[in-house]
């Protein structure tokens, strides 16, 4: 063999093995921004029932209005197929499209402002290379005045967007700054469970100490004794984020249920512990009503007893919550309350479903059921919004929170029927009409008082 051959042989190796390597790290930043779309739950919102993965058209309500989630495939006439990388990185992190309009901040970029670069240049390789385009247009979003004004987002953003990526704290370990990089930004934590002041804006002061999910109470998960984690382990928290449950404490439901199953279950182990470490440290923000820890409230209770051999009302409407129990839930949780023998549907005591003051969840539970998947098994339980009244809710709700949970709840029929036509409307748009209404005349009555003034002031002078 001669020079020249052995020059060709070796550089085509040197090639090979270039484009293998190559191959390798595209197939790992794939894989990379694969898991972290799944860690921000980005097919939750941008999916419509039914749709295909990304396609955009789910419908988020607001209290300002309905906003409809935007197709984020590949797709070059309907998704974000044309956004150069830049773009990509400015619409998550800064909320702002490629064609200079402002996202509202339903799409928590807020939080992801805190997602680093290199994240970033994984996502954008996942949803340009991973994702299947779909030349699916959802409507647009239509909201009314003032909020239909876009660039108004632009003044919100100055007021309440930071946009420095996470710095980690070097007084803290790898693992609990992994935590609070997760926590803080691609789970979004915050978007859900910190409450909102009137200019929809998260505050900071209540960091984590519960907010409202439309109709559903997103609770507190900081470090409080009562009010929120304190008095969970970090398994616990594990296991809730992965099983969505953990015994003797909480199960998940509504949003929290849709979390786990598409994001928080494929999170890797360590990720969990990470976010466990961070949340056991988040500062307490305790609810004075909270007297005892919420999932601490009640003990088993066998209230049939006493029903057996009696035949309930023929009005189905003057029925007992001892009846009610035994007719629609007794059979999966037991008599008592206990919930099933192998652990798979939980007790009803030492529950924060039952343990909490603000019953809301507790009805929507009921109303709605529970249906998720977590692996090979899952969760169902039937909603009863067609088979109960809302005043058979409101008693059988009545009864699990006096002998189960919480004595102090108490659950109204006028508060399940609010709950089932999906919670009372908001006035957000109209008290800000309002306030714009008041600045207006504030403003035009100042330049009245100024223009008499100056008019006095020159007669004054003439004088």
């Amino acid at each position: 063999m001669n020079v020249s051959t052995c020059g060709r042989l070796l550089l085509a190796l040197l090639v090979t093995a270039s484009a293998h390597a190559a191959d390798t790290t595209d197939a790992t930043l794939l894989q990379r921004g694969q898991y972290l779309a799944t860690a921000g739950d980005c097919v939750a919102c941008h999916t419509a029932p039914g749709g295909k993965p990304y396609a955009g058209g789910l419908t988020v309500p607001t209290p300002v209005g309905n906003i409809i989630s935007t197709n984020i495939t590949p797709s070059t006439t309907a998704g974000i197929g044309r956004y150069t990388e830049p773009q990509f990185r400015d619409a998550l992190r800064k909320g702002i499209r490629a064609d200079g309009a402002h996202l509202y901040p339903a799409m928590p970029y807020t939080s992801y402002a805190q997602v680093t670069d290199d994240d970033v240049r994984a996502l954008y390789a996942y949803f340009m290379h991973g994702v299947a385009p779909v030349d699916n247009r959802p409507a647009l979003t239509r909201l009314p005045f003032p909020f239909n004004l876009r660039l108004s987002m632009a003044g919100w953003n100055l007021l309440f967007l930071d946009r420095k990526p996470f710095t980690p704290d070097p007084a803290k370990d790898a693992k609990w700054n992994r935590g609070a990089y997760l926590v803080r930004g691609l789970a979004h934590c915050s978007t859900c469970h910190t409450p909102r002041n009137l200019l929809m804006a998260e505050r900071s002061s209540r960091e984590l100490a519960g907010g409202m999910v439309g109709s559903w109470l997103a609770p507190n998960i900081t470090a409080d004794a009562n009010s929120g984690i304190g008095g969970w382990s970090e398994q616990d928290l594990v296991d809730y984020l992965q099983l969505g449950h953990a015994r003797g404490k909480a199960q998940a439901a509504g949003p929290m249920a849709e979390a786990v199953e598409h994001s928080l279950q494929h999170f890797e182990p360590a990720d969990l512990q990470a976010i466990a470490s961070y949340l056991k440290t988040v500062p307490a923000r305790h609810d004075p009503a909270d007297t005892r820890a919420v999932g601490g409230w009640g003990a088993a209770f066998d209230g049939m007893a006493d029903q057996r051999g009696i035949a309930p009302p023929a009005d189905a409407e003057q029925w007992s919550g001892e009846q009610l129990y035994d007719a629609h839930c007794a059979s999966c949780h037991q008599a008592g309350g206990e919930g099933s023998f192998d652990g798979g549907l939980p007790p009803l005591f030492h529950n924060t479903a039952t343990g909490r003051i603000a019953s809301g969840n507790l009805v929507l539970v009921i109303l709605e059921g529970i249906r998720w998947q977590t692996g090979d098994s899952g969760v169902h339980m039937p909603g009863f919004a067609g088979d109960l009244s809302d005043q058979q809710i409101a008693t059988l709700g009545n009864y699990l929170t006096l002998r189960y949970g919480n004595p102090a709840a108490r659950i109204t029929a006028t508060r399940v029927a609010n709950l089932r036509a999906g919670g009372a409307p908001s006035h957000l748009a109209a008290l800000v009409r309002l306030a714009m209404v008041v600045v207006v005349v504030l403003i035009l009555a100042i330049i009245v008082l100024w223009r008499r003034r100056k008019r006095r002031r020159t007669s004054s002078g003439q004088a």
